[in-house]
């Protein structure tokens, strides 16, 4: 796996939307505090474009992040938001600029399918909050700091303690390639030449709004397509935004348990991860030390 070079003052960052549009005055504000973490920022050509729900046609979004992919100068590729659009560009990007001079890549949700593609391509990237978190949190921020650490510094180390789902936890200690992210929008990739599944890794998952019975399916297909036969751990991070189906077995952190039950490696529930304000930075294909107890969660990656 190739590691971009740790960012350090006077780098260039380059603020994209691959996917949702977002507003000016977010990304403004996102900008900001990555100038005063001394980098030099430009905002895609196209990054405050709208068509639709989208930050412009798929041509415009393709350009600038290619642009910002191909182009050497660029230390960091910052994107501004998710939503739904990711999936557009993923078979018309050439990734050689990438193998080239890597950079590292910031974002979740959407950007999932970005991470995923990149970590085919062998290039780890971050999956992290994005503008709206960095405007709205601010740069003291938990999650804003862990992410400047990430990128200038290549490390990470948490412990966290016991979250409500703690209860759910399978104990164990583990190692291998993080993968994963959104859920949904991972399955939406599953099977494609795009979708990372690294022999013995660890999975991560997370999303928003996606009722009960369908993070259920979404969990079999997983399961059925055989990606748990390969791993060595599960991460479940936030859940957000879905009312609990009472037809269904168990409420859904138990039903993605269930999933899960013929398989002896450690999961862990309630991660800070996912569309929530502790949306803890995590380095997608790098490799990871992940220790579960009943109470606690230990996660490493340098």
């Amino acid at each position: 796996m190739i590691r971009p070079p740790l960012l350090k003052s006077r780098d260039k960052a380059v603020i994209v939307s691959p996917a949702g549009k977002i507003d000016a005055d977010i990304v403004d504000k996102a900008a900001s505090i990555l100038r005063e973490w001394g980098l030099k920022v430009e905002v895609g050509e196209n990054a405050l474009s709208r068509v639709g729900r989208f930050s412009g046609s798929i041509e415009q979004r393709l350009s600038d992040l290619q642009k910002a992919m191909d182009d050497a100068e660029v230390n960091l590729i910052f994107c501004s938001r998710g939503g739904y659009g990711m999936v557009h560009l993923l078979d018309r990007l050439n990734f050689d600029g990438m193998i080239r001079n890597p950079k590292w890549v910031v974002g979740y949700s959407d950007i999932t399918a970005l991470h995923s593609a990149l970590q085919s391509n062998g290039i780890i990237s971050i999956h992290g909050p994005m503008a709206k978190h960095f405007a709205e949190e601010g740069a003291s921020d938990k999650a804003v700091a862990y992410t400047k650490t990430v990128l200038t510094e290549g490390r990470i180390d948490y412990k966290i303690e016991g979250t409500e789902y703690s209860a759910l936890n399978r104990k164990g200690k583990t190692s291998g390639r993080l993968f994963g992210g959104n859920l949904s929008v991972f399955c939406g990739i599953l099977g494609s030449r795009f979708a990372a599944i690294p022999k013995e890794g660890i999975l991560f998952i997370e999303d928003i709004g996606e009722e009960p019975y369908r993070v259920d399916r979404m969990m079999y297909q997983l399961r059925l397509a055989g990606v748990f036969d390969n791993i060595k751990g599960l991460i479940v991070g936030r859940f957000t935004d879905y009312s609990e189906d009472n037809a269904m077995y168990g409420p859904l952190y138990k039903s993605i348990l269930e999933a899960v039950v013929p398989y002896t490696f450690p999961v862990c529930f309630g991660f800070p991860v996912g569309h929530v304000k502790d949306n803890y930075p995590l380095m997608m294909g790098a490799e990871t030390a992940l220790t579960v107890t009943n109470d606690q969660i230990i996660l490493k990656q340098k």
